[in-house]
C-alpha cells in the first residue's frame, strides 16, 4: 500500500482545562511502522483464533482485572487529557471493566458451533474472525470505547490495530498496554496519528475490518477507504438526539436533573446526548422554570479535578468556537439565551476551553443549532403542538443515532418512540443512564451501520461460514437431477 504520511513526530496532548500545561506527548507512526504493526497483527491473529473461545474469554477477565486494580492515577490522566470531570472518568474505568466481562462471560456460548442434523441434511455453522481488525476510537470516551471494540473483536479471534485520537491518546494507551500484557506477542498493537494515519489503516489491504466511531464527516472519508478496498466497516457516527416530552409526562426534581445531565454531561460531548428538547407548547413556560431549577442543582462548570464539578471544558479551541458561533447565531436569529449552572468558585474561565452551558429558546427548525450536531453544552428547547408535527420535526435531517421518549404511559412512550428514526429509542431516561450492555447500540441513515454492545456487538466481529451435506446426496439418498433446483 502507499504508506500514510508522517503528519508529526510528536503529537502534543493538551490539557483543554489548563491550556498552558500540556499533559504529556505521544510519538506519531510513520507509514512504514503502520504497515509493520498491520503485518505483525496479521501474523499473530491465526494463532489467537484458534485459540479456545474460552482462553480468549480469560484473557479478557485478566484485562478487566489489571483495570480495575489500578491506584486511580488512569482516571486522573483522562480527566487532565479529555476534559472530563474526575468521576466520571473513574465511572468511564469501571464500565470498561463491565464491557471486558460481559463479553467474557458470554462470548464461548455465543460463538459455538451450530449444527442442524434433519431430514433435509446436515448443516453445520461456525462463526469465522476477520483477521486484523483496526479499531479507530474517539477522545471523549476514548478508554470505554476502546473496551467495546476490543472485548468482541479479541473474544472473537481477531488481532486488533487501535488507533487511539491524538487529542486523548494517553490513558487509552496506558489501558492498551496493560491488554497487551494478557494477550500472545502482537495481538494487540497501537498506532498514533491524525487523519492520514487512520485513512491508511481504513485503507489497508492487511485489515479485514474496519470499526470506527465518530463523527460523520470523517465517517464517509473512512468509509470511501474501506470500500476502495472492500473491507467491511462497523461505522457508529454522528446524532442530532431528541428528547422528547409526550403531555402526560411527570416529572420529578430527579427526572429533571438527570434530562439535564442527558445534555451536558461530558460538556455535551457525547453522540448520544440529548442535543434537542421538545415540550409541549402549553407545557413550556413551567417545564423551563423548573429545567433551569434543575440546571442550577447539578450543573457546576469548573476545573475536572475538583469534585465539585460536573461540567468540563469543551476538548479544544476550535469545538470552542463552533460551540459560541452556534449560540451567536442563535441570538442574532431572534433566539434567547439562558446561561444554567453555576461556576466553581476559583475556576479560571480564561486558562482553558470553557463554555458556560447555554439553554436556546425561541428558534425555528431551520436554525444551524437545532438541525445540526453541536456537540457541546447549547441546547435548544423546542415547542410543539400535536405527535404527528413532532414525528415530522424530529424525523427531519440526516441523522438517526438516538432519542427519548418522556411519558407517565409506558405503552404510549413505546409506540411513539417507535415512529422515530432512531437507532436507538430511550424511554423516561436518554444518554448514559438508558443503556445496558445487553442493549446493541448503532445508527440509521447518516449516524452510521453496524452494531455495538450486546450479542450484536460481538457479531460485528465474526463472519457465518456454513458447511452443507444435502439429504439428497447423504448416503441413502435420493439424489437429485443436475442443473436442479433444491428444494423449498
Amino acid at each position: 500500500m502507499t504508506a500514510p504520511p508522517l503528519e508529526a513526530a510528536e503529537i502534543t496532548v493538551e490539557n483543554p482545562a489548563r491550556t498552558a500545561r500540556p499533559v504529556g506527548t505521544v510519538r506519531a507512526h510513520s507509514g512504514a511502522e503502520v504497515d509493520a504493526a498491520v503485518a505483525a497483527a496479521a501474523a499473530a491473529a491465526p494463532g489467537w483464533a484458534r485459540t479456545p473461545d474460552t482462553d480468549r474469554a480469560t484473557a479478557l477477565t485478566r484485562i478487566a482485572d489489571g483495570l480495575e486494580a489500578g491506584d486511580g492515577d488512569l482516571a486522573v490522566l483522562l480527566a487532565r487529557e479529555s476534559g472530563k470531570p474526575l468521576a466520571d472518568c473513574r465511572g468511564e474505568l469501571g464500565y470498561a471493566c463491565a464491557v471486558l466481562r460481559w463479553y467474557a462471560e458470554r462470548a464461548p456460548a455465543l460463538l459455538s458451533r451450530r449444527t442442524v442434523d434433519d431430514a433435509a441434511g446436515r448443516l453445520e455453522r461456525r462463526l469465522r474472525p476477520y483477521g486484523v481488525v483496526a479499531a479507530l476510537t474517539p477522545w471523549n470516551a476514548p478508554v470505554v470505547l476502546t473496551a467495546v471494540k476490543l472485548a468482541p473483536a479479541l473474544a472473537a479471534g481477531n488481532a486488533v490495530v487501535v488507533k487511539p485520537s491524538p487529542l486523548a491518546p494517553l490513558a487509552v494507551s496506558e489501558f492498551l498496554a496493560g491488554a497487551a500484557r494478557e494477550l500472545p506477542p502482537d495481538v494487540l498493537r497501537v498506532c498514533h496519528g491524525h487523519a492520514g494515519t487512520a485513512l491508511g489503516l481504513a485503507g489497508h489491504p492487511g485489515v479485514g475490518k474496519l470499526s470506527f466511531t465518530g463523527g460523520t464527516v470523517a465517517g464517509r472519508a473512512l468509509g470511501a477507504a474501506a470500500a476502495e478496498a472492500l473491507t467491511p466497516t462497523t461505522l457508529e457516527l454522528g446524532g442530532n438526539d431528541a428528547a422528547v416530552l409526550l403531555d402526560d409526562a411527570v416529572l420529578a426534581d430527579a427526572d429533571l436533573d438527570r434530562l439535564v445531565l442527558a445534555s451536558f454531561a461530558t460538556a455535551g460531548q457525547v453522540c448520544m446526548a440529548a442535543k434537542r428538547v421538545y415540550v409541549p407548547r402549553a407545557r413550556l413556560d413551567s417545564f423551563l422554570e423548573r429545567y433551569v431549577a434543575a440546571a442550577a442543582r447539578v450543573l457546576r462548570l469548573g476545573d475536572p479535578l475538583d469534585p465539585g464539578t460536573t461540567v468540563g471544558p469543551v476538548i479544544s479551541a476550535q469545538a470552542a468556537d463552533r460551540v459560541r458561533a452556534l449560540v451567536a447565531d442563535a441570538r442574532a436569529r431572534g433566539g434567547t439565551a439562558v446561561e444554567l449552572g453555576t461556576v466553581g468558585s476559583g475556576t479560571d474561565l480564561a486558562a482553558g476551553h470553557f463554555v458556560r452551558p447555554t439553554l436556546l429558546l425561541g428558534l425555528r427548525e431551520d436554525a444551524p443549532l437545532v438541525r445540526e450536531e453541536q456537540f457541546g453544552p447549547a441546547l435548544p428547547v423546542l415547542g410543539y403542538a400535536d405527535e404527528d408535527e413532532l414525528v415530522e420535526r424530529v424525523n427531519a435531517g440526516p441523522y438517526g443515532l438516538a432519542a427519548s421518549v418522556w411519558s407517565a404511559d409506558e405503552e404510549r412512550a413505546f409506540a411513539l418512540a417507535a415512529r422515530l428514526d432512531a437507532g436507538f429509542r430511550f424511554v423516561n431516561t436518554h444518554n448514559r443512564t438508558g443503556m445496558a450492555l445487553r442493549a446493541a447500540f448503532g445508527g440509521v441513515k447518516h449516524s452510521g451501520h453496524g452494531r455495538e454492545y450486546g450479542a450484536e456487538g460481538l457479531a460485528e466481529y465474526v463472519q457465518p461460514v456454513l458447511t452443507h451435506a444435502p439429504a439428497a446426496f447423504r448416503r441413502g439418498g435420493p439424489g437429485m437431477a443436475p442443473g436442479a433446483y433444491p428444494p423449498g
